[in-house]
């Protein structure tokens, strides 16, 4: 099986609001409900598993039931930062039994402009390489500072990926990751990606991703979701 789990276990805080961001409606529909029906629409995709806010699930639940997202298996609790809340959808997926060979499909609740593409080169790489991690080369020149406020040294960015979600990986190979880590001490690794750098000895393959693929966290980004989602490619472009 495919299964996109979805991390929603974030309050927020950045984003200012009075709900957490993942709940707040464009074109009247919940942000995290225009994420799951990328999955919901893609044949691939057997089933999806939601990491969700504590308090938010009943919530979560009746969107998925109004704007039916049938194929809404598991909600599993969140945690208290990014790495825990991944690590619980994991451990959710082996209790419920799913099977360690399948690929699961680490993605942010909050990205949802996430194209059906993006998805179908995820499950390929994944199958044929074991890893699949969505990002985009590096176009902006990159400056190194310690405080915010001033830098005297600047970074290449010809080998300078950033990273998205999602970021795709056999079970077995999350649950290990996630063991593994437990004994080492790593307990805050912003994401799956970074969590097998820091384990090393994982060889990562990157899918493209697109600039429309953006992450949801401040008020701005809101505005650019919204301009993105009523605008189309001009049909002179190639």
């Amino acid at each position: 099986m495919n299964i996109a789990l979805i991390i929603a276990g974030g309050s927020g805080n950045r984003m200012g609001q009075d709900i957490p961001k993942q709940f707040m409606h464009v074109d009247n529909c919940p942000i995290i409900i225009h994420t799951l029906n990328c999955f919901q629409q893609h044949p691939d995709v057997d089933s999806i598993a939601v990491v969700c806010l504590k308090g938010w699930e009943t919530v979560l639940q009746s969107y998925a039931n109004q704007f039916n997202i049938t194929k809404l298996k598991w909600i599993f609790p969140g945690g208290s930062c990014g790495q825990e809340s991944i690590r619980n959808g994991v451990y959710g997926l082996r209790d419920n039994g799913v099977d360690m060979e399948d690929l699961v499909m680490v993605h942010d609740a909050v990205r949802p402009l996430l194209s059906q593409e993006t998805i179908s080169s995820n499950i390929a790489v994944c199958k044929s390489y074991g890893y699949a991690i969505t990002g985009i080369q590096c176009r902006e020149a990159i400056l190194e500072s310690e405080d915010g406020f001033s830098s005297t040294t600047s970074i290449p960015r010809d080998k300078l990926i950033r990273t998205q979600t999602p970021q795709t990986f056999r079970l077995k190979n999350l649950l290990r990751a996630h063991e593994e880590a437990i004994e080492k001490g790593i307990l805050n690794s912003v994401s799956s990606c970074t969590l097998m750098c820091e384990l090393g000895g994982r060889e990562m393959h990157i899918v493209p991703g697109s600039e429309k693929n953006i992450k949801i966290t401040t008020a701005e980004d809101l505005e650019i979701l919204k301009a993105l989602m009523h605008t189309s490619k001009d049909s002179w472009l190639k």
